[in-house]
């Protein structure tokens, strides 16, 4: 696919490089090795890309220098429309390099705290994230063991987690199944293949050719630090002068006739060339191997089979967020509501007028005087002055306070 071809989508790529060169000297100032030569191409975003060729090829210069790890001897490149140098985009980028630097110190659980530190996660958030990611990559049992005590495979599995601890919009993985099982290996397909499906970024710089083929969109391949060849896997790998069929189990006969009857439509000049029966890859046979004895729970001391993964790499972090708020919403219009339900029907409770009053305050003094006249209709004596002993004031203050209300 040629330059022009990227441009005419007019989409922003995410890493655009031109005429991108990187030449090595030594202490004379001497050229020593040039590892870029005069190399041009874009990712789009949501692509997968690969960087291909064999060792020495350039594939991780070209990276470091994306990275702003390494100045290009000419040329530029820009990642998200800005210089490599610009530390705001640090934050947008996810990084597994060729080896994994890691403090041998920590434990897998305090080595993506770490990181997750420096990308300032917030503390709920960074537990939840180094749960998921253990369970991915299939360390969560040996969590706590110190890094140094990790093998090979197990150290890039954790190198793995780090790189996506903050969920990157670019993701670059140089040579990321180096040291891993082909169980391992199967899960970085997968896991390309996921972010690929959710609209992520991925650049993935390989030799192992069988492991480029089963993920990328589009590709190009260097040999001495120039690209020797770029395109499509469709449009790189598809043989225009060879047609394949596949059918159910033939007999000879049925091949011969088969034959035949190419070789009558051709004149001659076609034929069937070969008869062979399909066979499986080796990696679907070892996979299989391995799921037979994981479900008979044969037990292993290094990396387990990765779970799921991880909730917030398939986008459902921000969906599970959404949803909690959207509930707290709910109840505290729910709430709003009711209050103000109360609020109307206080409102329109009518208040008790100056004739209410009166009633009510005739009412007690008429209970009171048949209280005190009972004892008297039982032949007891009943003091005479009892009326009086009722502090006749207060009544007449709140007989006269409805008049009051009325003239003022």
């Amino acid at each position: 696919m040629s330059d022009q071809d990227n441009s005419a989508g007019g989409s922003t790529p995410v890493v655009e490089c031109r005429r991108l060169t990187k030449v090595f000297k030594d202490f004379w100032m001497r050229d020593r090795a040039r590892a870029v030569d005069d190399l041009t191409f874009d990712v789009q975003p949501r692509e997968v890309f690969g960087l291909l060729g064999p060792n020495g090829s350039g594939k991780s210069t070209t990276i470091k220098i994306m990275l702003g790890l390494l100045r290009p001897s000419s040329g530029r490149v820009g990642i998200f429309g800005r210089p490599p140098s610009d530390v705001g985009v640090k934050k947008r980028i996810g990084y597994l390099p060729e080896e994994s630097y890691l403090y041998q110190f920590l434990n897998a659980r305090e080595t993506l705290e770490y990181y997750g530190k420096l990308f300032h996660l917030d503390r709920r958030v960074r537990e939840r994230r180094i749960d998921e990611l253990l369970d991915m990559v299939g360390l969560t049992h040996a969590q706590f063991r110190p890094v140094r005590e990790y093998s090979k495979g197990m150290q890039r599995r954790i190198g793995l987690a780090q790189a996506l601890i903050n969920d990157p919009e670019l993701l670059i993985l140089d040579e990321p199944t180096t040291g891993l099982d082909p169980i391992g290996t199967r899960q970085v397909k997968d896991l390309i293949l996921e972010l690929g499906r959710r609209g992520k970024t991925v650049i993935l710089s390989s030799h192992l050719l069988a492991d480029v083929e089963d993920v990328v969109d589009r590709m190009i391949i260097l040999y001495g630090g120039k690209k020797r060849d770029e395109g499509s896997c469709d449009g790189l790998l598809t043989r225009k002068n060879v047609t394949t069929i596949e059918s159910d189990e033939l007999d000879d006969e049925t091949v011969s006739r088969i034959d035949e009857l190419i070789r009558a439509r051709s004149g001659g000049a076609k034929s069937i060339r070969k008869v062979t029966k399909p066979r499986q890859r080796l990696e679907e046979l070892f996979l299989g191997i391995v799921e037979r004895a994981q479900a008979e729970r044969a037990s292993t001391s290094g990396a387990m089979h990765g779970g799921v993964t991880a909730a917030f790499l398939r986008g459902e972090e921000s969906k599970e967020g959404q949803e909690l708020i959207e509930s707290l919403v709910r109840d505290e219009q729910a709430e709003r509501s009711v209050e103000s339900l109360m609020a109307e029907a206080a409102a329109r409770a009518p208040a008790p007028g100056a004739a209410e009053q009166k009633r009510v305050i005739e009412s007690l003094m008429q209970d009171d005087q048949i209280e005190r006249a009972a004892p008297a209709a039982q032949g007891e004596s009943v003091r005479t002055d009892a009326v009086e002993d009722v502090d006749r004031s207060v009544i007449d203050a709140l007989l006269d306070e409805p008049d009051e209300e009325k003239r003022t």
